[in-house]
């Protein structure tokens, strides 16, 4: 189905700022995401963003969540949504092994939601690939996707210009870093357990 259009062929949504917000939605892959981090994205004005979010949610697009806004059944038939780790236009940063008795769900539960020094929540998505986490820098230079799939985390960033990147690696680290610190504390009986970290090499813009 086009980007945008319902199934009968009308333009959905009608209004262009409603449908830019639709488009990130889209390009992201989001399923849930907050209003501080699309407004990061997108540099809505909070007002203006505010009333597109209200006629989305009038449309059955979104639904408002206790972890921000969710898309609805109807949203993921009308909307042309991309994978949810597209990776198309992300810069690999890092890939690790987890620790073999990682749990997913203890680290999502432990990122989910947090701001890291510059870094500003947005949102996540569940898919067959695994569950997807976005961050965005303040000024919305730089954002980071880390996915976690098959014991193993992935981090790229998609950025404004090469002048960002730097944010981007930093984020990135600052995400291994607390997610080594919840495996590093010694348990009674508890054997050593190591991250595997794999860099990439030099990025191409």
């Amino acid at each position: 189905m086009p980007r945008g259009v319902h199934s009968d062929g009308a333009d959905f949504p009608s209004n262009p700022r409603d449908a830019e917000v639709v488009r990130t939605i889209e390009e992201e892959g989001l399923s849930i995401f907050t209003f501080d981090g699309l407004r990061r994205i997108t540099g809505a004005h909070p007002e203006t963003l505010s009333r597109s979010l209200e006629r989305l949610e009038d449309e059955g697009l979104l639904v408002k969540s206790p972890e921000g806004y969710s898309i609805t059944g109807r949203a993921k038939e009308a909307l042309a949504l991309k994978p949810a780790y597209a990776g198309t236009s992300r810069i690999p940063i890092l890939h690790t092994f987890l620790p073999y008795e990682a749990s997913a769900a203890t680290i999502v539960a432990a990122l989910k939601g947090r701001w890291f020094d510059t870094i500003r929540w947005v949102g996540m998505a569940e898919a067959e690939e695994g569950v997807i986490m976005k961050w965005v820098t303040e000024d919305g230079s730089a954002m980071i996707d880390a996915r976690i799939s098959a014991g193993q985390l992935d981090i790229e960033a998609k950025v404004a210009k090469e002048a960002d990147m730097p944010k981007a690696v930093r984020a990135a680290h600052q995400l291994v870093g607390r997610i080594s610190r919840l495996y590093s504390s010694p348990r009674p009986g508890a054997k050593l357990s190591l991250m595997r970290i794999g860099y990439f090499g030099p990025y191409a813009m």
